[in-house]
């Protein structure tokens, strides 16, 4: 590992590169591997499942992918300044897994997906506001039907502010690096599922006692097409609690997943 603690500007450099690699590179494969699959290998089978039938636009993918770097160089900042930080023993990540209860593994990560939902809930309905919306939330309602390549196509103040409580929490919460790399993979695969504009998900999901709580593509493709529903990130609670879930959802699901 590179020890930034020497202040040798090549060293941060380095991990800054390094982690921008990482990051573009779990995007590109991540993004690829469910685009070919919904779009090629299994395209018979999910073409009921296609939520929008409006074209894509010109250049749409291309932007797609040109933000999503930028995303990637910004969680590579956070990231390399969290390492520095951790380096000097300044967050509460933690190496020994027995200073904690193993369920503390699983709780930890159920903690930060639930704290991270609440923040992004408010943000997003926060950066719907007008005055906010044009120059910070913009970039990523301009693919109005998504697809995989969308998950991390945000402008560079969005990407700041959707990463920034992940990042602080490791500050004050206790995570193992295996809670936190299990978070942002449930983060990258839930993003690239719900940007999908194919329902993933089972006939029953959004009935379901547990289901009912999850987000898909259905849900997150009608606020692209609606604006002013389904704010949440991974779960439908504060939807829920809050009268933001759209009235089309169930039955656009279950149109979307019935046998045909």
């Amino acid at each position: 590992m590179i020890d930034l603690t020497q202040g040798n500007l090549f060293n941060f450099f380095i991990t800054l590169l390094l982690l921008t690699s990482a990051v573009f590179l779990r995007y590109l494969l991540m993004a690829g591997l469910f685009y070919y699959l919904v779009n090629f290998r299994f395209v018979d089978q999910m073409q009921n499942r296609k939520i929008s039938f409006r074209p894509r636009r010109d250049g749409q993918v291309r932007q797609e992918i040109m933000y999503s770097f930028f995303t990637s160089v910004l969680f590579a900042c956070l990231g390399t300044l969290v390492l520095y930080s951790w380096q000097q023993g300044g967050t509460a990540l933690y190496l020994d897994f027995g200073q904690y209860h193993w369920s503390w593994l699983i709780i930890s990560v159920v903690v930060v997906l639930i704290i991270h939902e609440t923040y992004y809930y408010w943000l997003h309905r926060w950066m719907h506001r007008p005055g906010v919306y044009k120059w910070v939330h913009r970039i990523h309602h301009e693919s109005l039907t998504t697809s995989a390549w969308t998950s991390f196509s945000f402008h560079p103040v969005e990407s700041f502010l959707q990463a920034l409580p992940i990042f602080m929490l490791i500050y004050f919460i206790p995570l193992h690096p295996v809670s936190l790399i299990t978070v942002f993979l449930i983060m990258s695969v839930t993003s690239v599922i719900n940007h999908l504009n194919h329902e993933l998900y089972p006939a029953g999901t959004s009935s379901h006692w547990l289901g009912k709580w999850w987000i898909g593509a259905t849900h997150h493709s009608l606020h692209h097409s609606q604006f002013n529903y389904n704010f949440g990130l991974y779960f439908t609670f504060w939807d829920h609690w809050m009268h933001t879930e759209s009235p089309d959802f169930q039955k656009t699901f279950d149109s979307k997943t019935k046998s045909k």
